[in-house]
């Protein structure tokens, strides 16, 4: 007899989703959701349960809810960021930009305003996914993104400044490689978003202001007292080729 129960191939994992949100209804709808769409989902009701959930068995995403009890989503974040790469979506209140932009800066990757589709909520973490899921191939020269003291290898998600790790949350990274691409051009708002986030980008949106502000500092000046990335107004920003 042929075959056997080593020639079976081996189901692929799913992809893991840890929901942090103390509101029953929105937690119960957006877990069913999730586990229909094909996600193992766990959810945790506090803020300090979540993270000791989040460390003890680190997910592929993180859905992060900003009002919790015992601990705040804000804090959680930056916790989380102090330790672990893993992506965070914040689920934020409508029109709270305030809450909004502090997520941003303290390391979340993307945000949803509450209340929100399941849809819409799907979306985002799949695009999150289809850019930080690593590739399992070794790296070879077609892999490489290198300019002046800035090296990228896309596939593996991983970064070189000056010959030392650059350590860049998901979405840090995805914009930094868009720039890269393009090094020397200006890239528009419209097209990091896309390229970068996964969606539209809309007229009052600051994430991607936030999010490379962020990678500024992790860069620091060049010797001469410049920014690695500029704003080029009116057209976006722009990698400078060294």
């Amino acid at each position: 007899m042929m075959g056997g129960v080593a020639d079976m191939p081996v189901p692929l994992a799913k992809p893991r989703v840890l929901v942090i949100e103390d509101d029953p209804h929105v937690s119960e709808v957006v877990g069913r959701y999730l586990g229909r769409e094909g996600f193992e989902v766990r959810v945790e009701v506090d803020g300090a349960a979540g993270l000791a959930e989040a460390m003890r068995s680190p997910p592929d995403v993180i859905v992060l809810d900003v009002m919790l009890p015992s601990m705040s989503g804000l804090e959680v974040c930056r916790r989380l960021r102090a330790s672990l790469a893993v992506p965070v979506i914040m689920l934020t209140a409508l029109g709270d930009e305030v809450d909004r932009i502090t997520g941003l800066e303290l390391g979340a990757d993307d945000y949803v305003a509450k209340p929100c589709t399941p849809r819409e909520l799907v979306a985002r973490v799949r695009a999150i996914l289809r850019r930080t899921q690593p590739s399992s191939e070794p790296d070879d020269a077609g892999d490489v993104l290198a300019s002046g003291g800035l090296t990228m290898w896309p596939q593996q998600r991983r970064a070189e400044w000056l010959g030392e790790p650059l350590s860049l949350t998901s979405t840090e990274f995805s914009l930094l490689e868009v720039l890269l691409r393009y090094v020397g051009r200006p890239v528009s708002k419209q097209d990091l978003s896309a390229h970068a986030l996964g969606r539209p980008h809309t007229r009052h949106d600051r994430s991607i202001d936030v999010h490379l502000s962020s990678v500024r500092r992790k860069l620091g000046a060049l010797p001469d007292g410049r920014s690695l990335i500029q704003a080029v107004h009116r057209q976006g920003y722009q990698l400078l080729k060294e």
